[in-house]
């Protein structure tokens, strides 16, 4: 063997992270010294709240009828039945599945307004991807690579960094896949006991807890097939009990999801929702990513990560690993909304793989000497640096921060004379000023909009006005959404369409086409208008 590797490769096996934290000495440094955790964690947590990601938490109307749901459920001491909000379906039968995050952010905005609202999506979001990091370096990925893959990882889900209930899901993901992981790797039932709580919170939370029971079944199958091709008895009989246990807890799981305010109902509405192939093919967050995007191009770049992974590690990687990845590659292709947990699962998995096979790589000599050696020195600096990393004893950064930002949040966003949060719907996006001329005019009935504004129009004008259509397309359907396609596209008979909605304004972008349409049709006049959007009013007839 040359010897400038021989001698890498003993300098990396002399750092271990118990030698290199006697560097660190005193307890007080070890204490107040943030490990790289601790470091996603702030950083994320600062860049959600008061930095350049901030602006991005508030860009989906729809945590507007989040927060006055959660402010219903407080008020009435009950979860809401029927709608309340849309005059085109007030008092129908109406599913709030997300009642308990409803209910928190209701809590949450009463205390601190937006601002407190932008907080708990930011601790979420950091929270999770600092327990990212952490699962990976458990898992033995190299500190460069572990941080390397969370990166892309983390770049590729900003498409949906949004403040929304399915933040919640992607913590609970992850914390399932370790639970599963753990299971898998000791065969301790004991760690798949936590699973039928998270189930009781999860199906009361957000619709991905289905996720929870993609992943149950991809390791049991993973289990079934590994006592098929066992070749021990023992091996065998590992595997059998695998799939006993993950069997009961799948059931035990099972049987918790009809432990929400509606039931089975809520199972039989979640199904016709998801199958609903007009629904599907129309809502854009279902609909399969476009790879020009920085975050869909993050998300290609850790599937080609991973299928390096898999195929360079093609004799240690498990079965279950192997259909995980093709799990979430193609939840990942299917709809752009699932990229951020497909980037997650793939980088719990792709980062401790890719460490492994670079370590192979600097010893194997069929690659050339130069080469060799650069991989040799990498091993050896990324033992030193995660000796260091793991010699920090303390977590007062996060705790600091966190006390920091709740201190703000309770001050109007403000420390001292500075403003350091001041979370608001963006005007550029949301028609902030023409929903100040709705809030100022007498009530004439009900306003037409975009779904997508819709969830705003619900947060500033409820209870005076209600809107015509909004984001919660499971209540609409697809019937109700096909006319709406009609009205918005200018498509013919669209007029009839919107009479028939009753609405006594209509607001709609400034490129929107029923800008001309509405001013040539008698009955319509522009009560305002800006470079965001065109609010008209109805002076009857049409």
């Amino acid at each position: 063997m040359d010897l400038k590797v021989e001698n890498g490769r003993r300098a990396a096996e002399s750092s271990s992270p118990a030698v290199e934290a006697e560097g660190l000495r005193p307890w007080w440094l070890r204490f107040l010294m943030p490990s790289v955790g601790d470091l996603v964690f702030v950083l994320l947590l600062l860049a959600l709240t008061c930095g350049s990601l901030a602006k991005g938490l508030l860009g989906d109307a729809g945590i507007g009828w989040h927060i006055r749901t959660g402010e219903l459920i407080r008020s009435a001491h009950s979860i809401p039945r029927v709608d309340v909000f849309s005059s085109t379906m007030q008092g129908k039968p109406w599913f709030a599945w997300e009642w308990l995050y409803d209910f928190v952010v209701g809590v949450v905005h009463g205390w601190a307004g937006l601002n407190g609202v932008v907080l708990l999506t930011a601790v979420v979001i950091a929270l999770t991807f600092a327990l990212v990091f952490r699962m990976m370096r458990a898992r033995r990925a190299d500190l460069p690579v572990a941080i390397g893959v969370l990166l892309v990882a983390l770049a590729a889900s900003t498409i949906h960094f949004l403040a929304r209930p399915h933040v919640v899901s992607w913590l609970l993901a992850v914390i399932w896949f370790g639970l599963l992981e753990r299971f898998e790797a000791e065969g301790n039932w004991r760690r798949l006991a936590w699973l039928p709580a998270m189930t009781l919170l999860w199906v009361n939370v957000h619709g991905g807890f289905l996720l929870g029971f993609a992943l149950l079944g991809i390791y049991f199958v993973s289990a079934l097939l590994s006592v098929w091709t066992a070749r021990i008895g023992i091996e065998k009989d590992s595997a059998r009990s695998r799939a006993k246990i993950l069997a009961v807890a799948g059931i035990a799981c099972a049987v918790l999801t009809l432990a929400n305010p509606y039931g089975y109902q809520l199972h039989v509405h979640i199904y016709r929702y998801l199958g609903d192939r007009f629904l599907m093919d129309h809502i854009d967050e279902f609909l399969s990513p476009n790879f020009h995007g920085l975050a869909q191009k993050c998300f290609a770049g850790l599937v080609l990560l991973a299928l390096i992974a898999a195929a360079g590690a093609r004799k240690r990687i498990t079965l279950s690993h192997v259909l995980v990845i093709l799990f979430a590659i193609y939840t990942g292709m299917y709809a752009s909304r699932n990229i951020p947990t497909s980037s997650i699962l793939l980088a719990l998995i792709v980062a401790p793989q890719l460490s492994v096979l670079l370590r192979e790589m600097s010893g194997n000599h069929e690659l050339g000497e130069g080469w060799r050696s650069l991989l040799a020195r990498f091993d050896s600096f990324s033992t030193r640096m995660a000796g260091l990393n793991d010699g920090v004893a303390g977590h007062v950064w996060p705790a600091i921060a966190l006390a920091g930002l709740l201190w703000v949040c309770a001050h109007q966003g403000r420390l001292g004379s500075a403003q350091w949060m001041n979370a608001r719907f963006d005007d550029q996006r949301f028609p902030v000023r023409a929903v100040d001329v709705l809030a100022s005019a007498q009530n004439d009935g009900a306003i037409f909009c975009p779904d997508r504004w819709g969830g705003y129009l619900i947060y500033r004008l409820y209870p005076k006005t209600l809107v015509a259509v909004d984001d919660r397309h499971d209540l609409y359907g697809a019937e109700f959404l096909k006319r709406y396609l009609k009205i918005v596209h200018g498509e013919p008979g669209w007029h009839l369409a919107l009479r028939d909605l009753n609405a006594g304004w209509v607001l709609v972008a400034a490129d929107s086409p029923l800008v001309s349409l509405l001013g040539d049709r008698p009955g319509w006049k522009v009560a305002y208008r800006d470079d965001t959007a065109v609010l008209f009013r109805s002076g009857g007839g049409d």
